[in-house]
């Protein structure tokens, strides 16, 4: 029986932000996943934004202080690192407007067509659940990750966990065509301007 994931492409996303409006990047990782495997380790990088991380969101979330970024390079310094690693590949993240748009504001020129959502995925795949928040959709599916280095809310963690619900979402939706049509972000760019399909 063929895979139906065979030859897509995709990168899931995860990013951690200095709380500021608009937000900057202060951690980013992306895992690369072909077909449904995961092919390599998360490539992360810590990121030093122009202005400080606000104290309540290293407080409250990610832990990230200003300290920690304080040697990291800016964001002009790993752009093109970051859209090598996306490149040709299907962005995929949880609550994915929120990485998308941050991620668009960072870099302009990045215009993916198609951006799949595990959030809308998890509400297809398995309705009636009473959250869709990441941690119990991870129990949900059975993943544990106690083993996993690091801890929610940085980004290696929460892209390595977000990548293994991906993949159990996916396999539970069983088609390309379900998959797309479920988790795919409306209006993402418009039509004139679309180049590429991702």
């Amino acid at each position: 029986m063929s895979d139906p994931f065979e030859g897509l492409r995709f990168a899931v996303v995860d990013v951690e932000g200095n709380g500021q409006q608009p937000p900057e990047i202060v951690e980013i990782a992306i895992q690369v996943v072909d077909g449904l495997e995961l092919a390599a380790e998360p490539s992360v990088w810590l990121v030093r934004p122009e202005r400080p991380i606000a104290p309540i969101v290293t407080r409250k979330v990610h832990g990230i202080r200003n300290a920690d970024v304080a040697d990291a390079p800016t964001w002009s310094e790993i752009a093109s690192d970051v859209a090598a690693t996306l490149a040709d590949r299907i962005p995929v993240a949880h609550n994915a407007r929120v990485d998308y748009d941050v991620l668009r504001r960072q870099m302009p020129t990045w215009a993916p067509t198609v951006v799949l959502d595990t959030l809308k995925l998890a509400r297809a795949a398995w309705p009636d659940l009473g959250s869709y928040s990441l941690d119990p959709l991870l129990d949900h599916a059975g993943i544990c990750l106690d083993d996993e280095p690091g801890q929610r809310h940085r980004a290696r963690f929460d892209v390595h966990a977000t990548a293994l619900l991906f993949i159990a979402l996916a396999l539970a939706i069983g088609s390309q065509e379900r998959l797309f049509a479920a988790a795919s972000l409306p209006g993402l760019v418009p039509e004139t301007t679309q180049t590429t399909l991702w």
